[in-house]
């Protein structure tokens, strides 16, 4: 067994699962991470599908009572079936776009210079939202409305650009459009499920020929990782925002953005 490999999966699933939720961009910081400790064996891609099934688990035994009441309760109680549609109305947008263009996208962007640019715009574009005067609207996820959802999954075609955040794009767009800090972050968990469920999906069927059973113990180690800080992250976040705002990770994507920059000049 490659120890060292084991090691560099245990690292792509630490960053994955602190990276997904926060509003930093996790495609940023595994693109970043993994050139900086040479993780690229050829089947780097499935791996990220992996860890990336790692964070949504974690969001779903987070949310498992909520989850399992709305799943339950889809044949006849209408919030459910409203909560439902409104996830399926925030995940359309992303995925039509991302499924025309996703291609395009990682032919251009998905480099060094355009992850810092993302991080250092989109920590401008969180300090400028943070500076707004707040007053949400809606304080329940119950309460968001059909046309709530579709602004939050239009806000979420952002994130396609590698280094902008999903979550950070998701949170934002909610916060802008009349949604409550905390209500705005649980909608971004909750949508994440069939965001990146689709995407992992896709990408397992598309790289299926790269599975092998002799890297069971590297996915396993990366899912392992991945589940475990991502559910650490969401219950840090969830606390944190009792009386906290997003400008420490403005700062900190705008700090990081820089720094790749001035690397990259040098």
């Amino acid at each position: 067994m490659d120890f060292l490999l084991l090691f560099k999966a245990l690292i792509m699933g630490i960053v994955e699962g602190i990276t997904e939720f926060f509003p930093i961009s996790s495609t940023g910081h595994l693109i970043l991470v993994g050139d900086l400790i040479n993780f690229d064996d050829g089947k780097d891609k499935v791996f990220e599908v992996v860890i990336q099934l790692g964070a949504i688990l974690a969001v779903c035994w987070e949310y498992r009572h909520k989850l399992t009441e709305v799943i339950t309760g889809l044949p006849r109680d209408p919030a459910a079936q409203k909560f439902a549609l409104n996830i399926l109305i925030g995940f359309l947008p992303a995925a039509i776009i991302g499924f025309l263009f996703i291609k395009t996208i990682k032919f251009y962007l998905f480099n060094a210079v355009a992850v810092a640019s993302a991080f250092i715009i989109g920590g401008l574009i969180i300090l400028w939202v943070e500076s707004r005067p707040q007053a949400p609207r809606v304080h329940r996820v119950e309460d968001m409305t059909w046309r709530d959802a579709l602004n939050v999954g239009l806000a979420q075609v952002l994130a396609l650009i590698p280094g902008t955040s999903r979550s950070g794009a998701t949170i934002m767009g909610g916060m802008l459009f009349g949604l409550d800090r905390r209500v705005a972050t649980e909608f971004s968990f909750f949508l994440g499920i069939p965001v990146l469920g689709a995407a992992s999906g896709y990408n397992l069927f598309k790289h299926w020929n790269a599975l092998s059973s002799d890297d069971i113990g590297v996915f396993v180690m990366g899912l392992l990782a991945s589940f475990v800080f991502a559910l650490l992250a969401i219950r840090l976040l969830m606390r944190y925002l009792t009386g906290h705002g997003f400008g420490v990770f403005a700062w900190y994507r705008i700090a990081l953005g820089t720094l790749i920059l001035a690397v990259l000049v040098t």
